[in-house]
């Protein structure tokens, strides 16, 4: 049964506290496990660190579920479930199209201007989720930033102290001799609070939306 009362619906704070924990752990366990030189399986050290089973990036869609249950045992569900999804979707789209772009025009092959354009496609891929579910939108926000200023806090010691994990390492187009705070503001700084808080949004809401489409077609069953 939903609970409509406003004044007994879990604050933002609430809803994340024990998600950011948890992701600060994993964030803390990832980095123990790139100094200590465990399996390249579970604590990936290259660019990106894509595919480590180890990393809060998994966490994004299963702490979107949960918010999403959270939320709508709350009242605060979205208008539509489907008009969710559907916003949730827009966004994915507009990543998969932006990325084709990008690809196609010459003028982003560079290194500092194809990350500001993945930043700003992601960025906007983000905003476009909002109309679908706004409420859900700000828990979203709210759980990107605090899983992700860790990060970035790992990020500037692992530059500074010039530790061989995937925080510190930089992509082959790097420009040559860039020092510690350009290197921290164009690989850490900046896409973690922009390109990885995005990219948090956009599958949060997606599956999201997707729980909360289950919820509904489960309701109508009951009945």
């Amino acid at each position: 049964m939903q609970n409509t009362d406003p004044a007994v619906r879990p604050s933002i704070t609430q809803l994340i506290l024990v998600p950011a924990l948890i992701s600060l752990a994993v964030t803390l366990l990832r980095l123990a496990g790139e100094l200590a030189h465990w399996s390249q399986k579970y604590f990936n050290t290259e660019v990106g660190g894509g595919g480590a089973l180890v990393g809060i990036t998994w966490l994004a869609p299963i702490f979107a579920m949960y918010f999403a249950v959270r939320s709508l045992r709350a009242g605060a569900g979205p208008r539509s479930a489907w008009r969710a999804l559907g916003f949730a979707l827009l966004g994915v789209v507009l990543i998969v199209g932006g990325g084709r772009l990008g690809s196609m025009l010459p003028g982003l092959s560079g290194f500092y201007g194809r990350l500001m354009y993945i930043w700003a496609v992601f960025v906007l891929a983000a905003l476009v989720t909002l109309p679908g579910w706004p409420a859900l939108f700000k828990v979203q926000l709210a759980y990107a930033y605090a899983a992700r200023i860790p990060v970035v806090v790992v990020m500037f010691i692992a530059f500074q102290q010039g530790w061989l994990t995937h925080y510190s390492a930089a992509p082959r187009d790097t420009p040559a001799g860039m020092t510690l705070w350009p290197k921290f503001l164009w690989l850490g700084f900046v896409p973690q609070l922009t390109f990885w808080v995005a990219f948090t949004m956009v599958t949060g809401m997606l599956f999201a939306g997707i729980a909360a489409v289950i919820a509904r077609l489960y309701q109508h069953v009951k009945r």
